[in-house]
């Protein structure tokens, strides 16, 4: 079988948003080549050495990120058309909030689909403190204390691999109780409010605006036989006021997360904790300061590689 592989040049900040997109439209894989991903491979782990890296990736300049998927030829001019018209879409409706690059794309026939089953064999169970993090095509038993979270293969969004997701995940096991209502603002696949259920919370909300991602939130929420717990909504936050969550999630942007700033408070408890994450370190205090005015303070800051996650509450 015949495969369109598409490249698009864009930004560390926008990649995950071209990777969302193309995912919607293709089963056969989708990659993220970032160059601060090795740079901070290479400096947070002192275990980690590489034979040779280019000079070029350690000066402090711009650089693309490349994001590719692989589309079936036979539906490949329509498919990719829809991907690169959707990428303008979600640039349109940041306002410039966050930077998309040049969005220059290329494509090139790949013959064969070997390269399928080598992507799948990069997958493993991820541990996440009591969260194991499983493609669903692995059979995996887990030790007595482990919870799994089952993620489709054909899904893509967060996966507990990337920085942002895994320190929302192993932060979140600090606060949830039995009593515990979460909510997930920017869902995804689910991953996070499905995570909470499998600690124990009581009920969790997940909310997006992509209706791929709701697509996705359910169907793993489905996999994993937590649907009952879960309420998911297509929408920006909450529509409901009432709901209360004494844990609220976001792993988005920093730019994203400012501006829902205003608005993200009104649905966590007085006495609840807003863990933030997907914030590059130029961000960071953009969105402490963003937060700080409307009435949060931090009380935990985590860093993993170019990434920080932070633990806020209301002030007294």
């Amino acid at each position: 079988m015949k495969y369109i592989e598409l490249t698009v040049h864009t930004t560390t900040e926008a990649s995950e948003i071209i990777s969302d997109i193309m995912w919607g439209y293709t089963d056969y894989g989708v990659t993220i080549c970032d160059r601060a991903d090795i740079i901070a491979l290479q400096t947070a782990k002192e275990s980690t050495f590489w034979d040779y890296m280019d000079d070029d990736l350690t000066e402090d300049k711009p650089s693309d990120v490349l994001v590719k998927c692989y589309v079936a030829e036979d539906v490949a001019e329509r498919d990719v058309g829809a991907i690169l018209r959707d990428i303008a879409d979600a640039k349109e409706r940041s306002g410039g909030c966050i930077p998309f690059g040049t969005l220059e794309d290329t494509k090139r026939l790949v013959d064969g689909d070997d390269w399928i089953d080598v992507w799948k064999k990069h997958f493993r169970p991820i541990h996440l403190g009591a969260i194991v993090v499983v493609p669903e095509w692995i059979d995996y038993t887990p030790a007595p204390h482990e919870r799994v979270v089952l993620l489709d293969s054909n899904m893509a969004f967060g996966t507990g691999e990337h920085e942002t997701t895994s320190m929302c995940v192993e932060l979140m096991q600090e606060y949830i109780t039995p009593d515990s209502v979460c909510i997930d603002v920017g869902c995804g696949s689910g991953i996070l409010g499905i995570s909470a259920i499998k600690l124990g919370a009581k009920k969790a909300y997940l909310t997006d605006i992509d209706p791929i991602a709701v697509e996705s939130s359910l169907h793993n929420s489905r996999l994993n036989g937590v649907n009952a717990q879960t309420v998911v909504a297509h929408s920006n936050l909450l529509d409901d006021t009432d709901v209360q969550g004494d844990i609220m999630m976001a792993n988005i942007t920093g730019e994203v997360l400012k501006m829902l700033a205003p608005s993200i408070p009104k649905n966590l408890k007085k006495d609840g904790v807003l863990i933030l994450s997907g914030i590059i370190e130029s961000r960071l205090e953009m969105v402490k300061t963003a937060y700080e005015n409307v009435g949060m303070q931090v009380i935990f800051e985590k860093r993993k590689g170019e990434w920080f996650a932070l633990v806020l509450r209301h002030k007294n």
